[in-house]
């Protein structure tokens, strides 16, 4: 077979009119970013795996730094929600193929899982959404890209466990889909704090991405990039 493939015409940005444009030979690629609409541009808070048993051979450092995150994670969803910012819950299934969302929750608060804390604090709320995933970023073989293509967002608060795996992950394939990042830098955790900060120095370098305190982040359904409070 000759020519490009029918699906490359699905790389070029509707909203930019890049393929009239684009000359890859006299100035470097823009970030698909760019091509998304920033002005009153609605935001979508996801909680990447904060349920979770972490049950697993030496998750007790994560299950310390997480338990610490949780209550600003708490805060933040409690703000998403009183503003109608729609709150998505992107979950790992544990290998749990014939469960669902509820099965995961009831599983990961039973008596004897490492993070049960973690999981009751942060339970979904009805208006909540739920995305189950197979790996480690909630965009593959998942239909959390439909889901936000629905909600209309167009940037992303990304929060949970474990910063350096799921979560940037997620916030990789995001990037890559032309997505705004916001990723606090308090409401995530890895396994040493060494690896939270690379995880989000990786954020704001290679993925154009801002990493400030959950407390410097206006949450609202129609919010303006420039009330986000960024640290340098």
């Amino acid at each position: 077979m000759s020519g490009r493939p029918k699906y490359a015409q699905r790389q070029i940005p509707r909203e930019s009119g890049a393929a009239r444009h684009l000359d890859t030979h006299s100035e470097p690629l823009r970030k698909t970013a760019q091509s998304r609409p920033k002005d009153g541009a609605r935001q979508c808070l996801l909680l990447v795996d904060v349920i979770n048993g972490f049950d697993f051979p030496g998750s007790q450092a994560l299950v310390r730094a997480a338990e610490r995150a949780a209550p600003k994670i708490e805060r933040l969803s409690a703000r998403a929600r009183r503003a109608n910012v729609p709150v998505v819950y992107v979950n790992d299934n544990f290998g749990r193929w014939r469960s669902d969302f509820a099965a995961t929750v009831q599983a990961c608060t039973q008596p004897d899982q490492p993070g049960r804390r973690i999981s009751e604090r942060l339970r979904p709320q009805k208006s909540d959404y739920f995305v189950l995933k197979p790996q480690y970023s909630g965009f593959y073989s998942t239909t959390l890209e439909l889901l936000l293509e629905h909600i209309g967002a167009r940037r992303l608060v990304i929060c949970g466990f474990a910063c350096n795996l799921c979560v940037l992950f997620t916030a990789t394939d995001a990037y890559m889909r032309g997505y705004e990042l916001i990723v606090p830098e308090d409401c995530t955790a890895s396994n040493t704090p060494a690896l939270t900060r690379a995880a989000l120095s990786h954020v704001r370098t290679a993925l154009g991405g801002r990493t400030p305190r959950s407390a410097a982040i206006s949450l609202s359904a129609r919010s303006q990039a420039r009330h986000v409070k960024a640290r340098e």
